[in-house]
């Protein structure tokens, strides 16, 4: 091969022939080191040498980019190793090899610190968005409410400038999820026992969930602890056991408590009260009714109920009142109780206009569920059958044998009717049963 004295002119002069696939210059001063050309590309620096008996040829790089004594030096460089009985092609292998894993630690340092800056409002909107299908609307508001950050225009009538509270949870959600750990969760929890105890059990309840099931996702099983941080002794000990209530009507308290629920201003929530009381459901299965699920025909009221685990609902019968209380009711949607002001498309549970009339009618701590409770009550003045209790009011079975026992609705219709006619009759609220009309459609 000839070889030249490598110049800047005669560098940037060489060109490869258009009719040859390849053209070679080679330098005198570094042995091996030559510059390679072709019709289409641009020249590069390369080298050539013998290693065990075998052409070993690389590239070096660009003459743009490399000057003549860098390229020389890296000549011999090359050399220097296969003297030394080394494969450059090897150890440039190795170098792009470290190269590459360098470029996946770091691309997994940056997934990882990622990962670990999540913080548990991010992770807790992922999983109720995954986990909202599986769930009843109040449930749904529930994670939504306890989480909630607070601030906002309160919305109420006669609230005036009056802002949202933070949920009982809102203090954990800026937080990062790998640093939710047993001490900040026990710390949390004796912070909001002490003002809002039953809210922070519910909420502590959701988070506990919720951590489970971050345990069960790969993406932040690692960020928490093999244990769920939010099941303590000391977590529980700071909410606080929850209370039996024991919040019902007596009998001579139902005629004030009827007249001033049916004062207020709102039919929706006047009936919803009402029903409430006369059918002994939960507060949650009468506010999520709908008319699709009101039978004038075969006179049925079907609900949700959270102890039916085929169906998720039950029918209990739709007595003479509850049906005419509901026949005024304006169609404003798919719901029997509608709020054209809420997300969900149904009233929230009215504790304050409830809490409002039992204040005229003299009525101190009634909750809304211990008008369930009220029911339960009054059907003892009957001697109602504890089984047909427990079917209306959606109970778990108490035996077997109760559990094998079907009940059709006319034989519930039998009992309910008295149950909703003594306290009418106690409540001193005049109503002709035979005389009250079907449900009918009311625009409005």
């Amino acid at each position: 091969m000839a070889k030249i004295v490598f110049t800047a002119g005669r560098v940037s002069a060489f060109k490869c022939h258009p009719e040859k696939q390849q053209a070679f210059l080679w330098d005198v001063t570094a042995l091996g080191l030559g510059l390679r050309a072709t019709p289409a590309g641009k020249p590069a620096y390369i080298f050539q040498s013998r290693y065990q008996d075998n052409t070993v040829r690389m590239t070096i790089g660009s003459p743009n980019a490399w000057s003549i004594e860098q390229a020389r030096t890296k000549a011999k460089d090359l050399q220097r190793l296969i003297d030394d009985g080394k494969d450059p092609r090897d150890l440039k292998r190795n170098a792009l090899a470290d190269k590459a894993a360098e470029i996946i630690a770091t691309a997994a340092k940056v997934e990882t610190d990622k990962l670990a800056a999540l913080t548990v409002g991010e992770v807790w909107s992922a999983y109720i968005e995954e986990r909202r299908t599986k769930w009843g609307a109040l449930h749904y508001r529930d994670h939504i409410d306890k989480a909630k950050a607070g601030g906002l225009p309160s919305g109420r009538r006669g609230g005036g400038k009056q802002l949202t509270k933070p949920g009982p949870l809102a203090a954990l959600m800026p937080l990062a999820l790998k640093d939710l750990n047993q001490a900040t969760i026990e710390a949390w929890a004796a912070k909001e026992g002490k003002t809002r105890p039953s809210s922070a059990r519910l909420a502590w309840r959701l988070l506990t969930v919720f951590l489970t099931w971050c345990s069960e996702q790969a993406a932040y099983a690692d960020l928490l602890p093999a244990k769920n941080p939010a099941k303590t002794k000391r977590t529980r000990e700071g909410l606080g056991k929850a209370g039996k209530k024991k919040d019902a009507l007596q009998r001579e308290q139902l005629a004030v408590w009827f007249s001033a629920v049916r004062d207020i201003s709102n039919p929706h929530i006047a009936t919803y009260l009402q029903a409430m009381l006369l059918t002994g459901a939960r507060p949650g299965e009468i506010l999520t009714m709908k008319w699709e699920g009101v039978n004038t025909k075969w006179k049925g009221l079907t609900m949700r109920d959270k102890i039916n685990r085929v169906t998720c609902e039950r029918t209990i019968p739709l007595t003479p009142f509850v049906a005419h209380l509901l026949a005024a009711l304006p169609r404003r949607n798919e719901w029997v109780f509608p709020s054209p002001t809420s997300a969900i498309g149904h009233i929230a549970k009215p504790n304050k206009p409830h809490t409002t009339a039992c204040g005229v009618a003299g009525i101190d701590g009634l909750t809304l569920h211990g008008l369930r409770r009220s029911f339960k009550s009054a059907s003892e003045w009957l001697d109602i059958p504890n089984g047909v209790r427990q079917n209306i009011m959606g109970h778990v079975a108490a035996s077997t044998d109760e559990d094998y026992t079907i009940r059709p609705l006319d034989l519930l219709r039998v009992h309910h009717e008295k149950i909703e006619a003594w306290i009418l009759e106690q409540a001193g609220v005049t109503f002709d049963a035979k005389a009250a009309t079907g449900l009918r459609v009311v625009t409005g």
